[in-house]
Protein backbone atom coordinates (compact mmCIF):
# COMPACT_ATOMS: atom_id res chain seq x y z
CA UNK A 1 0.00 0.00 0.00
CA UNK A 2 2.86 2.33 0.84
CA UNK A 3 4.41 1.78 -2.59
CA UNK A 4 1.12 2.59 -4.33
CA UNK A 5 0.77 5.82 -2.33
CA UNK A 6 4.34 6.83 -3.17
CA UNK A 7 3.77 6.09 -6.85
CA UNK A 8 0.56 8.15 -6.86
CA UNK A 9 2.36 11.03 -5.15
CA UNK A 10 5.14 10.98 -7.75
CA UNK A 11 2.53 10.89 -10.55
CA UNK A 12 0.73 13.92 -9.09
CA UNK A 13 4.00 15.84 -8.76
CA UNK A 14 4.95 14.99 -12.36
CA UNK A 15 1.55 16.18 -13.60
CA UNK A 16 1.89 19.42 -11.64
CA UNK A 17 5.32 20.07 -13.18
CA UNK A 18 3.98 19.35 -16.67
CA UNK A 19 1.04 21.73 -16.16
CA UNK A 20 3.42 24.44 -14.88
CA UNK A 21 5.66 24.05 -17.93
CA UNK A 22 2.70 24.24 -20.31
CA UNK A 23 1.43 27.34 -18.56
CA UNK A 24 4.88 28.90 -18.90
CA UNK A 25 4.59 28.76 -22.70
CA UNK A 26 0.84 28.69 -23.27
CA UNK A 27 0.24 32.41 -23.72
CA UNK A 28 -2.48 33.62 -26.07
CA UNK A 29 -3.03 37.03 -27.62
CA UNK A 30 -6.66 37.05 -26.55
CA UNK A 31 -5.81 37.86 -22.92
CA UNK A 32 -5.49 41.58 -23.84
CA UNK A 33 -4.36 44.31 -21.40
CA UNK A 34 -2.78 42.82 -18.30
CA UNK A 35 -1.54 39.62 -19.97
CA UNK A 36 0.11 41.52 -22.83
CA UNK A 37 1.81 43.90 -20.42
CA UNK A 38 2.98 40.90 -18.39
CA UNK A 39 4.61 39.40 -21.48
CA UNK A 40 6.29 42.70 -22.30
CA UNK A 41 7.73 42.80 -18.79
CA UNK A 42 9.31 39.41 -19.46
CA UNK A 43 11.39 40.67 -22.40
CA UNK A 44 11.65 44.44 -21.87
CA UNK A 45 14.06 45.10 -19.01
CA UNK A 46 12.51 47.98 -17.07
CA UNK A 47 14.13 47.37 -13.67
CA UNK A 48 16.58 50.27 -13.86
CA UNK A 49 18.25 51.38 -10.63
CA UNK A 50 20.59 54.27 -9.96
CA UNK A 51 23.63 52.86 -8.15
CA UNK A 52 25.79 56.02 -8.20
CA UNK A 53 24.78 59.67 -8.26
CA UNK A 54 26.98 62.70 -7.64
CA UNK A 55 27.23 66.23 -9.03
CA UNK A 56 29.83 64.93 -11.50
CA UNK A 57 27.85 62.01 -12.89
CA UNK A 58 25.77 58.90 -12.32
CA UNK A 59 25.54 55.21 -13.08
CA UNK A 60 22.31 53.28 -13.67
CA UNK A 61 21.97 49.52 -14.02
CA UNK A 62 19.23 47.52 -15.71
CA UNK A 63 18.98 44.23 -13.90
CA UNK A 64 18.50 41.04 -15.86
CA UNK A 65 16.26 38.67 -13.89
CA UNK A 66 14.71 36.01 -16.07
CA UNK A 67 12.93 34.10 -13.32
CA UNK A 68 11.62 31.07 -15.20
CA UNK A 69 14.91 30.73 -17.12
CA UNK A 70 17.18 31.29 -14.13
CA UNK A 71 19.81 28.78 -15.24
CA UNK A 72 20.72 30.85 -18.29
CA UNK A 73 23.63 33.30 -18.06
CA UNK A 74 22.57 36.84 -17.16
CA UNK A 75 24.09 40.08 -18.33
CA UNK A 76 23.21 43.29 -16.53
CA UNK A 77 23.40 46.48 -18.58
CA UNK A 78 24.96 49.63 -17.11
CA UNK A 79 24.66 53.26 -18.23
CA UNK A 80 27.37 55.70 -17.05
CA UNK A 81 27.06 59.47 -17.56
CA UNK A 82 29.99 61.70 -16.57
CA UNK A 83 30.28 65.49 -16.70
CA UNK A 84 33.29 67.13 -18.41
CA UNK A 85 36.59 66.89 -16.48
CA UNK A 86 35.37 64.17 -14.11
CA UNK A 87 36.77 60.91 -12.76
CA UNK A 88 35.26 57.56 -11.80
CA UNK A 89 37.69 56.80 -8.97
CA UNK A 90 39.84 53.62 -8.86
CA UNK A 91 37.90 50.46 -8.03
CA UNK A 92 37.54 46.84 -9.04
CA UNK A 93 34.37 44.78 -9.56
CA UNK A 94 33.31 41.21 -8.93
CA UNK A 95 32.12 41.25 -12.57
CA UNK A 96 33.56 41.35 -16.06
CA UNK A 97 32.97 44.76 -17.62
CA UNK A 98 32.79 45.60 -21.32
CA UNK A 99 32.65 49.34 -22.01
CA UNK A 100 31.06 50.82 -25.14
CA UNK A 101 31.62 54.56 -25.65
CA UNK A 102 28.25 55.80 -26.87
CA UNK A 103 29.16 59.49 -26.86
CA UNK A 104 32.23 61.53 -25.92
CA UNK A 105 35.86 60.66 -25.23
CA UNK A 106 37.45 58.92 -22.27
CA UNK A 107 40.70 57.70 -20.80
CA UNK A 108 40.59 54.38 -19.00
CA UNK A 109 43.37 53.06 -16.82
CA UNK A 110 43.37 49.44 -15.67
CA UNK A 111 45.78 46.92 -14.21
CA UNK A 112 46.75 44.13 -16.61
CA UNK A 113 49.41 41.60 -15.53
CA UNK A 114 50.69 43.98 -12.83
CA UNK A 115 50.97 46.84 -15.31
CA UNK A 116 48.85 49.96 -15.71
CA UNK A 117 47.34 50.01 -19.20
CA UNK A 118 45.96 53.38 -20.27
CA UNK A 119 43.79 53.76 -23.36
CA UNK A 120 42.14 56.73 -24.97
CA UNK A 121 38.65 55.71 -26.05
CA UNK A 122 36.54 57.47 -28.66
CA UNK A 123 32.92 57.18 -29.75
CA UNK A 124 32.24 53.59 -30.87
CA UNK A 125 35.19 52.06 -29.00
CA UNK A 126 34.78 48.84 -27.02
CA UNK A 127 37.11 47.89 -24.15
CA UNK A 128 37.09 44.97 -21.71
CA UNK A 129 38.01 45.18 -18.01
CA UNK A 130 38.26 41.75 -16.31
CA UNK A 131 36.67 41.05 -12.93
CA UNK A 132 39.07 41.95 -10.12
CA UNK A 133 41.13 44.34 -12.23
CA UNK A 134 41.56 47.80 -10.68
CA UNK A 135 40.55 50.59 -13.08
CA UNK A 136 39.52 54.23 -13.31
CA UNK A 137 37.68 56.24 -15.98
CA UNK A 138 38.18 59.90 -16.93
CA UNK A 139 36.00 62.09 -19.16
CA UNK A 140 38.60 63.83 -21.34
CA UNK A 141 36.27 65.62 -23.80
CA UNK A 142 36.15 69.41 -23.51
CA UNK A 143 32.68 70.59 -22.51
CA UNK A 144 31.00 67.30 -23.48
CA UNK A 145 29.28 64.67 -21.37
CA UNK A 146 30.57 61.12 -21.54
CA UNK A 147 27.97 58.39 -22.14
CA UNK A 148 29.05 54.78 -21.67
CA UNK A 149 26.99 51.59 -22.05
CA UNK A 150 28.50 48.53 -20.40
CA UNK A 151 27.77 44.86 -19.99
CA UNK A 152 28.17 43.55 -16.43
CA UNK A 153 28.66 39.78 -16.26
CA UNK A 154 28.75 38.78 -12.64
CA UNK A 155 31.39 36.44 -11.27
CA UNK A 156 30.23 33.17 -9.68
CA UNK A 157 32.38 33.75 -6.63
CA UNK A 158 30.17 36.22 -4.77
CA UNK A 159 26.40 36.19 -4.46
CA UNK A 160 25.78 39.77 -3.35
CA UNK A 161 22.98 41.27 -5.43
CA UNK A 162 23.61 42.62 -8.93
CA UNK A 163 27.33 43.37 -8.69
CA UNK A 164 29.73 44.78 -6.14
CA UNK A 165 32.27 47.61 -6.42
CA UNK A 166 35.38 47.53 -4.26
CA UNK A 167 36.72 51.07 -4.11
CA UNK A 168 40.49 51.44 -3.75
CA UNK A 169 40.38 55.20 -3.42
CA UNK A 170 37.87 56.77 -1.09
CA UNK A 171 37.24 58.32 2.30
CA UNK A 172 33.91 58.83 3.98
CA UNK A 173 32.12 58.66 0.58
CA UNK A 174 32.82 56.17 -0.86
CA UNK A 175 34.63 54.13 1.75
CA UNK A 176 37.94 52.65 0.61
CA UNK A 177 38.39 48.93 1.20
CA UNK A 178 41.63 49.86 2.99
CA UNK A 179 39.55 51.47 5.73
CA UNK A 180 38.42 48.03 6.91
CA UNK A 181 41.85 47.19 8.30
CA UNK A 182 43.04 48.34 11.69
CA UNK A 183 44.99 51.59 11.52
CA UNK A 184 47.99 49.94 13.14
CA UNK A 185 47.94 47.21 10.48
CA UNK A 186 47.87 49.75 7.65
CA UNK A 187 50.48 51.84 9.38
CA UNK A 188 52.82 48.85 9.43
CA UNK A 189 51.97 47.78 5.88
CA UNK A 190 52.51 51.28 4.47
CA UNK A 191 55.43 52.14 6.73
CA UNK A 192 53.85 55.44 7.73
CA UNK A 193 52.35 56.93 10.92
CA UNK A 194 48.78 56.10 11.94
CA UNK A 195 47.88 59.79 11.76
CA UNK A 196 48.87 59.83 8.11
CA UNK A 197 46.76 56.74 7.45
CA UNK A 198 43.72 58.46 9.04
CA UNK A 199 44.37 61.54 6.93
CA UNK A 200 44.43 59.76 3.58
CA UNK A 201 41.33 57.68 4.40
CA UNK A 202 39.08 60.55 5.51
CA UNK A 203 39.34 63.27 2.88
CA UNK A 204 37.23 61.95 -0.01
CA UNK A 205 33.59 63.01 0.47
CA UNK A 206 32.36 63.68 -3.07
CA UNK A 207 31.28 60.16 -4.07
CA UNK A 208 32.57 57.64 -6.63
CA UNK A 209 32.38 60.10 -9.57
CA UNK A 210 34.16 63.37 -8.79
CA UNK A 211 34.82 66.62 -10.61
CA UNK A 212 38.50 67.33 -11.20
CA UNK A 213 38.11 70.96 -10.15
CA UNK A 214 40.02 72.85 -7.45
CA UNK A 215 38.27 71.35 -4.44
CA UNK A 216 40.59 69.73 -1.91
CA UNK A 217 39.19 66.24 -2.44
CA UNK A 218 39.60 66.37 -6.21
CA UNK A 219 43.15 67.76 -6.04
CA UNK A 220 44.28 64.35 -4.78
CA UNK A 221 43.07 62.67 -7.96
CA UNK A 222 44.07 65.56 -10.23
CA UNK A 223 47.65 65.18 -9.01
CA UNK A 224 47.39 61.41 -9.35
CA UNK A 225 46.33 61.75 -13.00
CA UNK A 226 49.10 64.30 -13.53
CA UNK A 227 51.80 61.82 -12.51
CA UNK A 228 53.98 60.10 -15.05
CA UNK A 229 52.80 56.74 -16.29
CA UNK A 230 55.20 54.64 -14.21
CA UNK A 231 54.23 56.57 -11.06
CA UNK A 232 50.55 55.77 -11.57
CA UNK A 233 51.51 52.14 -12.20
CA UNK A 234 53.23 51.93 -8.84
CA UNK A 235 50.47 53.71 -6.96
CA UNK A 236 47.64 51.63 -8.37
CA UNK A 237 49.50 48.35 -8.00
CA UNK A 238 50.28 49.14 -4.40
CA UNK A 239 46.75 50.28 -3.57
CA UNK A 240 45.31 47.16 -5.21
CA UNK A 241 47.64 44.81 -3.32
CA UNK A 242 47.96 46.41 0.09
CA UNK A 243 44.75 44.85 1.45
CA UNK A 244 46.26 41.41 0.70
CA UNK A 245 49.64 42.29 2.23
CA UNK A 246 48.39 44.31 5.17
CA UNK A 247 50.15 42.16 7.74
CA UNK A 248 53.55 42.27 6.01
CA UNK A 249 56.26 44.92 6.30
CA UNK A 250 56.41 46.99 3.12
CA UNK A 251 59.88 46.99 1.62
CA UNK A 252 59.13 49.87 -0.73
CA UNK A 253 56.48 52.31 0.59
CA UNK A 254 54.90 53.07 -2.81
CA UNK A 255 51.65 54.27 -1.22
CA UNK A 256 53.76 56.78 0.67
CA UNK A 257 54.87 58.17 -2.68
CA UNK A 258 51.22 58.80 -3.49
CA UNK A 259 50.84 60.54 -0.11
CA UNK A 260 53.88 62.64 -0.88
CA UNK A 261 52.42 63.65 -4.21
CA UNK A 262 49.18 64.66 -2.49
CA UNK A 263 51.15 67.00 -0.22
CA UNK A 264 53.00 68.51 -3.19
CA UNK A 265 56.31 66.60 -3.14
CA UNK A 266 57.81 65.41 -6.40
CA UNK A 267 58.01 61.67 -7.01
CA UNK A 268 61.06 60.32 -8.77
CA UNK A 269 61.90 57.07 -10.52
CA UNK A 270 62.28 55.68 -14.01
CA UNK A 271 59.94 54.14 -16.54
CA UNK A 272 59.72 50.37 -16.23
CA UNK A 273 58.56 49.84 -19.82
CA UNK A 274 55.43 48.18 -21.11
CA UNK A 275 54.55 44.69 -22.20
CA UNK A 276 52.04 43.65 -24.83
CA UNK A 277 48.62 44.78 -23.70
CA UNK A 278 44.95 44.55 -24.69
CA UNK A 279 43.61 47.12 -27.11
CA UNK A 280 40.23 48.66 -27.79
CA UNK A 281 38.00 47.90 -30.78
CA UNK A 282 35.84 50.40 -32.68
CA UNK A 283 32.44 49.18 -33.84
CA UNK A 284 31.82 52.19 -36.07
CA UNK A 285 35.06 51.62 -38.03
CA UNK A 286 34.21 47.99 -38.74
CA UNK A 287 33.08 47.03 -42.24
CA UNK A 288 29.54 45.61 -41.88
CA UNK A 289 29.20 41.83 -41.95
CA UNK A 290 26.02 42.35 -43.93
CA UNK A 291 24.76 45.39 -45.80
CA UNK A 292 22.07 46.14 -48.37
CA UNK A 293 19.72 49.00 -49.27
CA UNK A 294 17.65 48.38 -46.14
CA UNK A 295 20.32 48.36 -43.43
CA UNK A 296 23.51 46.85 -42.07
CA UNK A 297 24.69 44.65 -39.22
CA UNK A 298 27.98 44.07 -37.42
CA UNK A 299 28.80 41.21 -35.05
CA UNK A 300 32.01 41.18 -33.00
CA UNK A 301 33.18 37.88 -31.55
CA UNK A 302 36.42 36.59 -30.05
CA UNK A 303 38.04 36.15 -33.47
CA UNK A 304 37.72 39.91 -34.11
CA UNK A 305 38.45 41.15 -30.56
CA UNK A 306 40.45 38.60 -28.57
CA UNK A 307 39.70 39.96 -25.03
CA UNK A 308 36.11 38.74 -25.54
CA UNK A 309 37.43 35.18 -25.40
CA UNK A 310 38.00 35.56 -21.65
CA UNK A 311 34.64 37.18 -20.92
CA UNK A 312 32.43 34.93 -23.05
CA UNK A 313 30.43 37.93 -24.29
CA UNK A 314 29.87 39.03 -27.89
CA UNK A 315 28.67 42.36 -29.31
CA UNK A 316 26.57 43.52 -32.23
CA UNK A 317 25.32 46.69 -33.90
CA UNK A 318 22.34 46.88 -36.29
CA UNK A 319 21.07 49.78 -38.40
CA UNK A 320 17.69 49.51 -40.15
CA UNK A 321 16.27 52.06 -42.58
CA UNK A 322 12.73 53.35 -42.03
CA UNK A 323 10.20 50.53 -42.26
CA UNK A 324 12.74 47.76 -42.87
CA UNK A 325 12.97 44.50 -40.93
CA UNK A 326 15.64 42.21 -39.56
CA UNK A 327 14.20 38.96 -40.90
CA UNK A 328 12.68 36.48 -38.42
CA UNK A 329 15.54 34.41 -37.02
CA UNK A 330 16.82 32.65 -33.91
CA UNK A 331 20.14 32.50 -32.06
CA UNK A 332 21.23 28.86 -31.62
CA UNK A 333 24.14 29.57 -29.26
CA UNK A 334 23.41 32.72 -27.24
CA UNK A 335 20.91 34.87 -25.42
CA UNK A 336 20.83 38.42 -26.79
CA UNK A 337 20.52 41.77 -25.00
CA UNK A 338 19.75 44.95 -26.94
CA UNK A 339 19.75 48.69 -26.25
CA UNK A 340 17.97 51.07 -28.62
CA UNK A 341 20.48 53.79 -29.59
CA UNK A 342 18.35 55.74 -32.04
CA UNK A 343 14.84 55.80 -33.46
CA UNK A 344 11.97 53.46 -32.65
CA UNK A 345 10.58 50.16 -33.82
CA UNK A 346 8.88 46.93 -32.83
CA UNK A 347 10.26 43.73 -31.37
CA UNK A 348 8.33 40.53 -31.98
CA UNK A 349 9.27 37.36 -30.06
CA UNK A 350 7.70 33.93 -30.47
CA UNK A 351 7.33 31.17 -27.87
CA UNK A 352 8.53 27.62 -28.76
CA UNK A 353 4.90 26.51 -29.06
CA UNK A 354 4.30 28.92 -31.95
CA UNK A 355 2.38 31.62 -30.07
CA UNK A 356 3.31 35.29 -29.95
CA UNK A 357 5.29 36.05 -26.80
CA UNK A 358 5.71 39.80 -27.30
CA UNK A 359 4.90 42.46 -29.87
CA UNK A 360 6.09 45.71 -28.29
CA UNK A 361 7.17 49.14 -29.50
CA UNK A 362 10.61 50.22 -28.27
CA UNK A 363 12.19 53.66 -28.23
CA UNK A 364 15.63 55.16 -27.65
CA UNK A 365 17.06 53.99 -24.32
CA UNK A 366 14.88 50.86 -24.02
CA UNK A 367 16.58 47.58 -23.10
CA UNK A 368 15.30 44.18 -24.26
CA UNK A 369 16.49 40.59 -24.20
CA UNK A 370 15.87 37.60 -26.48
CA UNK A 371 16.20 34.09 -25.01
CA UNK A 372 18.35 31.59 -26.84
CA UNK A 373 16.36 29.51 -29.39
CA UNK A 374 13.34 31.89 -29.38
CA UNK A 375 12.42 33.18 -32.89
CA UNK A 376 12.25 36.97 -33.16
CA UNK A 377 12.52 39.95 -35.50
CA UNK A 378 13.04 43.71 -35.23
CA UNK A 379 11.04 46.13 -37.39
CA UNK A 380 11.90 49.82 -37.82
CA UNK A 381 9.10 52.37 -37.64
CA UNK A 382 8.27 54.27 -40.84
CA UNK A 383 9.26 57.58 -39.21
CA UNK A 384 13.02 57.05 -39.46
CA UNK A 385 16.07 54.76 -39.01
CA UNK A 386 16.23 52.27 -36.15
CA UNK A 387 19.64 51.60 -34.54
CA UNK A 388 20.33 49.18 -31.71
CA UNK A 389 23.44 47.80 -30.06
CA UNK A 390 23.85 44.89 -27.70
CA UNK A 391 25.60 41.98 -26.07
CA UNK A 392 25.30 38.21 -26.47
CA UNK A 393 26.13 35.49 -23.97
CA UNK A 394 28.67 33.83 -26.24
CA UNK A 395 31.94 35.16 -27.62
CA UNK A 396 31.95 32.54 -30.37
CA UNK A 397 30.45 33.13 -33.79
CA UNK A 398 26.71 33.00 -33.34
CA UNK A 399 25.55 31.99 -36.86
CA UNK A 400 21.89 33.04 -36.50
CA UNK A 401 19.41 30.85 -38.37
CA UNK A 402 17.07 32.93 -40.53
CA UNK A 403 13.57 31.58 -40.99
CA UNK A 404 12.60 33.86 -43.91
CA UNK A 405 14.53 35.27 -46.88
CA UNK A 406 16.84 34.02 -49.61
CA UNK A 407 19.34 32.72 -47.00
CA UNK A 408 16.72 31.05 -44.78
CA UNK A 409 16.19 27.49 -43.67
CA UNK A 410 13.08 27.47 -45.87
CA UNK A 411 15.39 27.83 -48.88
CA UNK A 412 17.94 25.29 -47.62
CA UNK A 413 15.40 22.58 -46.80
CA UNK A 414 13.23 22.69 -49.91
CA UNK A 415 11.92 19.37 -51.15
CA UNK A 416 8.90 17.04 -51.02
CA UNK A 417 9.41 16.11 -47.37
CA UNK A 418 9.50 19.76 -46.29
CA UNK A 419 6.43 20.58 -48.38
CA UNK A 420 4.60 17.63 -46.81
CA UNK A 421 5.40 19.04 -43.37
CA UNK A 422 3.36 22.15 -44.30
CA UNK A 423 0.67 20.10 -46.01
CA UNK A 424 1.09 21.83 -49.39
CA UNK A 425 2.50 20.83 -52.76
CA UNK A 426 6.20 21.30 -53.43
CA UNK A 427 5.44 23.75 -56.25
CA UNK A 428 3.21 25.92 -54.07
CA UNK A 429 5.76 26.03 -51.23
CA UNK A 430 8.50 26.93 -53.69
CA UNK A 431 6.48 29.86 -55.06
CA UNK A 432 5.97 31.20 -51.55
CA UNK A 433 9.59 30.70 -50.47
CA UNK A 434 11.00 32.29 -53.65
CA UNK A 435 8.77 35.36 -53.41
CA UNK A 436 11.32 37.06 -51.09
CA UNK A 437 14.57 37.67 -53.00
CA UNK A 438 16.27 39.68 -50.21
CA UNK A 439 18.10 38.18 -47.24
CA UNK A 440 18.79 39.09 -43.58
CA UNK A 441 17.45 42.67 -43.70
CA UNK A 442 14.20 42.94 -45.63
CA UNK A 443 12.39 45.93 -47.16
CA UNK A 444 9.20 47.39 -45.75
CA UNK A 445 5.87 45.92 -46.82
CA UNK A 446 5.15 48.77 -49.26
CA UNK A 447 8.63 48.60 -50.86
CA UNK A 448 8.38 44.84 -51.17
CA UNK A 449 4.94 45.04 -52.80
CA UNK A 450 6.21 47.67 -55.27
CA UNK A 451 9.16 45.45 -56.17
CA UNK A 452 6.85 42.47 -56.77
CA UNK A 453 4.65 44.59 -59.05
CA UNK A 454 7.67 45.79 -61.04
CA UNK A 455 8.93 42.24 -61.44
CA UNK A 456 5.51 40.96 -62.48
CA UNK A 457 5.04 43.43 -65.36
CA UNK A 458 7.75 41.94 -67.63
CA UNK A 459 6.41 38.44 -66.89
CA UNK A 460 2.90 39.48 -67.95
CA UNK A 461 4.25 41.11 -71.12
CA UNK A 462 6.29 38.02 -72.00
CA UNK A 463 3.28 35.79 -71.35
CA UNK A 464 1.03 38.01 -73.43
CA UNK A 465 3.56 38.00 -76.28
CA UNK A 466 3.92 34.23 -76.25
CA UNK A 467 0.15 33.78 -76.43
CA UNK A 468 -0.10 36.11 -79.43
CA UNK A 469 2.66 34.25 -81.29
CA UNK A 470 1.05 30.90 -80.53
CA UNK A 471 -2.34 32.24 -81.59
CA UNK A 472 -1.09 33.25 -85.04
Amino acid sequence: MGRIASALLLLVLALCCAVAMVKGYNHHEGGEGGERRGRERMFLLRDMKRVVRTEAGEMKVVRSTHGWISDWPNIHVGFVTMEPNSLFIPQYLDSDLILFIRRGEARVGSIYRDELIEKRLNCGDVYRIPAGSTFYLVNTADGQQLHVICSIEKSDSIGWGTFQSFFIGGGSNPTSILAGFERSTLSTALNVLESQVRQILARQKSGPIISLSNSHQSRVWTQFLGMKHYERVRCLKRMAQVHEEATEQDEEPIMWKLLNSVFGNQVSGKDEGRSSKPDSYNLFDRTPDFENDYGSSVAVDQSAYSPLRRSGVGLYLVNLTAGSMMAPHLNPTATEYGIVLRGSGKIQIVFPNGTLAMNAKVNEGDVFWIPRYFPFCQIASHSGPFEFFGFTTSARRNRPQFLVGSNSVLQSMRGPAFAAAFGVSEERLERIVNAQSESTILPSGSASAEKVRNERIPEVIRSFGDEMVMGF
